[in-house]
């Protein structure tokens, strides 16, 4: 099978910024197959291309900031640099930046980007809103379903 890297983008002292970061500590609590690999990315960087050369298929999961209802979910699956919504939240360097830079490096694998909309980035807090809270379990109904379909076999609970 094919590896699979589930990779969480966002910084945890920032509120619901960080929710990606968020969704892999509860997605790290389940069993995957052994393709899978789950992975906090923090707040990205350039330390994250090594992951899109070593990889076919990539999840990624961060919050944006756009007019959506704070707290929706959608997956989007780019295929260039500039398929990737303009509005993502900040981190060290742009997801945008990581992205162009991997297109230059190694090429993109298939990558389903699962973005959960917020509506503004609070500093030096852990905590999620209620509405971005309430919105984890669907990203990991989300991831399972994407697994379930580049694997063609069923997730173990």
């Amino acid at each position: 099978m094919e590896k699979i890297l589930v990779l969480g983008i966002g910084n945890y002292l920032m509120g619901d910024e960080g929710v990606g970061v968020h969704c892999i500590k509860d997605l790290k609590k389940n069993a995957y197959p052994d393709n899978v690999e789950i992975v906090d990315g923090g707040t990205g960087g350039f330390h994250l291309l090594s992951f899109f050369s070593g990889n076919k298929n990539i999840i990624m999961i961060d919050a944006t900031l756009d007019s959506k209802t704070v707290g929706q979910v959608r997956v989007i699956e780019p295929k260039f640099a500039s398929d990737f919504p303009r509005a993502l939240s900040s981190h060290d360097i742009g997801l945008r930046d990581l992205i162009e830079s991997a297109v230059i490096t190694s090429g993109l694998p298939k990558i389903h980007l699962i973005v959960i909309s917020i509506s503004s980035v609070q500093n030096m807090q852990i905590n999620l809103s209620p509405a971005i809270q309430k919105s984890i379990p669907l990203v990991i109904e989300k991831v399972n379903k994407i697994i379930k379909s580049i694997n063609g076999k069923a997730i173990e609970d």
